[in-house]
């Protein structure tokens, strides 16, 4: 197992949740090194959801992630990113399984990207993740 860094974004949908939601990261030993809480701009949502680009649910991603704050997160630990996904389930919280993010949060959800969080899919991503939205002197150093 590896120490991995992750990108983790709590969405408009849960920010009611915050709190509960940082228990459950803290349950699973991710370890938050970065927070802060921002109003995403629509180039920050179109760079984010880049690799989505010219699927249909790309402009209404787009448009929600960008409708109310969002609480950004840089979560650390060992395998952290696949960790923090498993955490979060499936992206559809009707599918998502019991005891994850997005099944405990995301209930009411109309749309399938209306999915309570984002996590990073891959070591890659997260690094272009974090840097789109943390400065290296906002992460905490060991």
């Amino acid at each position: 197992m590896s120490i991995e860094r992750t990108l983790s974004i709590i969405k408009p949908d849960a920010m009611h949740a915050i709190g509960a939601i940082y228990q459950r990261l803290m349950q699973e030993n991710l370890k938050i090194v970065a927070a802060k809480m921002r109003w995403l701009t629509l180039e920050q949502a179109k760079q984010l959801y880049h690799l989505h680009q010219g699927k249909s649910f790309f402009t209404p991603l787009v448009q929600f992630i960008t409708s109310q704050p969002v609480m950004l997160q840089v979560l650390e630990g060992e395998d952290a990113i696949a960790r923090y996904r498993n955490l979060m389930g499936s992206t559809d919280p009707q599918k998502a399984g019991s005891g994850t993010l997005r099944a405990e949060f995301g209930k009411a959800a109309q749309n399938l990207w209306e999915n309570v969080a984002h996590g990073s899919d891959s070591p890659e991503n997260a690094q272009y993740e974090i840097d789109l939205f943390f400065d290296k002197s906002e992460i905490y150093k060991r």
